[in-house]
Parts: structure tokens; C-alpha cells; sequence
């Protein structure tokens, strides 16, 4: 098992799903993807990504600066 992290920070929607797609796409089954982001409405894109591409959310981690993404990819 790999853990990919990816730096989104600055970048604003859709840009962060497409990257951590892109970079979904190099990954096993069973590796991880933990992307940051700044933008406020990540949190929900990521919820939308997990649940249609079959990809499992371990955690939102969020704070007044940033939000860590932690995926599995299944």
C-alpha cells in the first residue's frame, strides 16, 4: 500500500477533483490519496467523487486554513 499526497492548496473547483483523479488513475487498489485543498466547497466534491468513482473517504480533516482528503482507492 502507497499514500500519494497531493497539494491543491490555491485552487479552486473543479481543479482539485481532476488532479486527484489524474493521480487516481497511476494507483492500486488499496493505496491511499490524501489531497489538501483551500476551497470551502471541496469537502462536498470530494463526498461526490467517493461515491461515483467507488473510491472509499476515510476522513475530512478540516481547519481554518486547509481541509485534508484522505481516499482509498478500492
Amino acid at each position: 500500500m502507497e499514500k500519494v499526497t497531493l497539494d491543491t492548496q490555491g485552487l479552486l473547483c473543479p481543479l482539485p477533483v481532476l488532479k486527484a483523479k489524474k493521480t487516481l488513475r497511476s494507483m492500486t487498489s488499496g493505496d491511499l490519496l490524501e489531497v489538501i485543498t483551500t476551497d470551502p466547497g471541496a469537502v462536498a466534491d470530494f463526498q461526490c467523487l467517493c461515491e461515483e468513482d467507488a473510491l472509499e473517504l476515510l476522513s475530512q480533516e478540516e481547519s481554518a486554513q486547509f481541509c485534508i482528503h484522505l481516499l482509498k482507492k478500492v
